[in-house]
């Protein structure tokens, strides 16, 4: 009996030994570092993620409690023709984005890999539009593109050329924010791509030449092949980031002219912020982020056709 008594009063003990050591082990303080960054996840994240999802099943109008209303927002999303335009719009701006963006970084990243006098003057200078401010940056890019007061229709004049209105030609609208969206961004791929290209081996290069490869067969046989996770990883990040873009549509055509310029980030906050329907508003988010993880899985996919020396 008073050994069961003895045993029952040790296992308190026990527990905060054990309680103790954890508290004083490496495990703790490493949980102690991510638990802002997991708090931070939940909290900013994963909760607005899965209340989004919810909202998408009300008719909510901001005032007012939410209604639900099950798959109603879906039905009207499934027959509403400006959701299929704006998704069109989406489509066709990743498509001219993405290429332009990672061809023109790719370019400049093998110009200024040389350690030239005064080449870090022009890295920088490729560098600053992507710390402007997005806002700033298309401001500036809508009074060049003016129809009659604008940089670019003035040079155009010089020889003889009538500028088009290029922010109000169903036309030219959205390749005019497809240029400006390029120009922002390209410099933090040129930056990745700059990086990749100082790892790849020397040594490689200097085989190839003594079997007789020229500057061509070596960028394609040598270069392209050892610098494409970069590649991979700058698809995925210019992908993801153009069916993400509000600022440049908001400040320079506001969607139009008509909807040629409207995209789906847009179109959310129109019916968000404009028409105070968050229901609808977060069932087309809902179908942006499905989306998005759809491209986002095919590329992955895709990568161990492409991608070599993957570690």
């Amino acid at each position: 009996m008073e050994t069961n008594i003895q045993t029952m009063k040790s296992l308190p003990k026990k527990g905060v030994k054990r309680r103790r050591r954890f508290l004083g082990s490496e495990s703790f303080y490493g949980y102690l570092f991510v638990s802002p960054m997991v708090l931070g996840f939940l909290l900013v994240m994963l909760f607005p993620l899965v209340y989004s999802l919810y909202i998408s099943f009300t008719d909510w109008q901001l005032l007012g409690d939410p209604n639900f209303i099950g798959v109603e927002n879906y039905e009207r999303l499934v027959n509403d023709p400006d959701f299929w335009v704006v998704l069109k719009n989406t489509l066709l701006f990743t498509a001219g984005l993405v290429p332009i963006n990672i061809v023109l970084a790719l370019l400049l990243a093998l110009l200024l890999q040389r350690n030239l006098p005064g080449i870090g003057l022009f890295r920088t200078a490729i560098f600053i539009p992507v710390m402007t401010s997005i806002v700033v940056w298309s401001i500036i890019w809508k009074y060049m593109f003016g129809t009659e007061e604008g940089f670019i229709n003035q040079i155009l004049a010089v020889f003889g050329i009538d500028g088009p209105a290029w922010l109000y030609d169903p036309n030219l609208a959205m390749g005019a924010v497809v240029v400006v969206s390029a120009l922002k961004n390209v410099g933090l791929n040129m930056v990745l791509f700059l990086a990749a290209l100082q790892q790849v081996d020397k040594n490689l290069y200097e085989a190839s030449y003594l079997d007789g490869a020229n500057k061509g067969k070596q960028f394609w046989h040598v270069t392209l092949p050892m610098i494409t996770p970069t590649v991979f990883l700058t698809l995925i990040l210019t992908v993801i980031g153009s069916m993400k873009v509000f600022g440049q549509i908001y400040v320079m055509t506001n969607g139009g002219p008509g909807n040629h310029t409207k995209v789906l980030v847009y179109y959310i906050w129109e019916n968000a912020f404009r028409l105070f329907d968050f229901g609808y508003a977060s069932a087309i988010a809902l179908v942006l982020f499905i989306i998005i993880l759809f491209f986002t899985l095919i590329q992955w996919v895709a990568r161990k056709r492409w991608v070599f020396h993957e570690e």
